[in-house]
């Protein structure tokens, strides 16, 4: 299996980002400095999914290779989805990690805000590999504003479709595939507690997630459709120097109880606990990776 000794041996503790930024979102792994741990080098496969097909939308990167990178490690194979052009580098990456991880995968560049290529992305999943069982709806994006005024229409629309239309879209494509015992696993984000005064689309579309998450739920309880999220507090990924000033990236996460970021190896086992047979009677729920913060509700 191959590591990145330079990130993935280092203590996790030891994280101190250095003030830097990013001008194009979602950002580059290989541009940040510290580069994220995607996985502990004491992580333990039980092979907990293995034969399983997974699908992860933003996952090319940050909390979503992370996710990618224990799927494999687990026995599944896995297709991620990415954005841009930019972020071509980390998704080459990323499928060469599945790989020294001991799984199959593919990637498949496209925006997910958009209907018809949500469907594309289904049905490439299942000609690939011949079916789905877990769908990770995980990518989003953020522009930070000051204030209501400074959010333009066109701002809100695209958070929007991207962090939540997006969702919509893949589960009820997926739903044509997924068996009973399927899962789905939504992304969603500590802001949808506690709210962020400079993130109020964002904040907002991520509180939506969580209802969404419990009211799918619902749905598909009868059909053996398990339906979860999980949702993180300041985690260390491209998302964070694409979407702050450099001042504010070098503080990031030091507000919390464990005074640091966490990783996104941090916040994947959730993903794989929410995957596998060991949470075969949970669903609804919503797991709280934040570094500290009590959520009520």
């Amino acid at each position: 299996m191959e590591l990145d000794a330079l990130h993935d041996s280092r203590d996790h503790r030891d994280l101190e980002p250095s003030a830097q930024h990013q001008s194009t979102q979602p950002g580059s792994e290989a541009d940040m400095n510290p580069r994220p741990q995607y996985i502990d080098p004491g992580y333990k496969s039980a092979l907990k999914l293995q034969g399983k097909v997974g699908l992860i939308t933003g996952g090319d990167s940050g909390i979503g290779r992370a996710i990618a990178v224990h799927f494999a490690a687990e026995g599944a194979n896995v297709v991620i989805n990415y954005l841009s052009d930019n972020e071509h580098e980390d998704a080459q990456k990323t499928l060469s990690l599945i790989e020294s991880y001991g799984g199959k995968g593919i990637s498949i560049q496209g925006d997910i805000s958009d209907e018809s290529f949500c469907r594309t992305l289904v049905e490439k999943t299942v000609g690939t590999f011949g079916k789905l069982d877990i769908l990770i709806n995980n990518a989003a994006q953020q522009y930070p504003q000051e204030t209501i005024e400074d959010i333009a229409q066109e701002q809100l629309e695209h958070t929007f479709k991207t962090n939540l239309f997006s969702m919509f879209y893949l589960v009820k494509e997926a739903l044509k595939y997924l068996p009973e015992g399927g899962r789905i696993i939504n992304t969603a984000s500590v802001t949808a507690y506690k709210g962020n005064k400079g993130l109020l689309d964002y904040s907002s579309t991520k509180g939506a997630v969580v209802s969404f998450t419990r009211s799918l739920s619902q749905q598909l309880a009868e059909r053996g459709i398990l339906v979860n999220a999980v949702a993180p507090g300041p985690i260390w990924t491209p998302l964070i120097p694409a979407s702050f000033p450099a001042d504010k990236v070098k503080d990031f996460g030091t507000e919390t109880l464990l005074k640091r970021p966490g990783q996104p190896s941090e916040v994947a086992p959730a993903y794989v606990f929410l995957a596998s047979n060991d949470a075969s009677y949970i669903t609804g729920q919503i797991i709280h990776p934040n570094g500290g913060t009590i959520i009520n509700g």
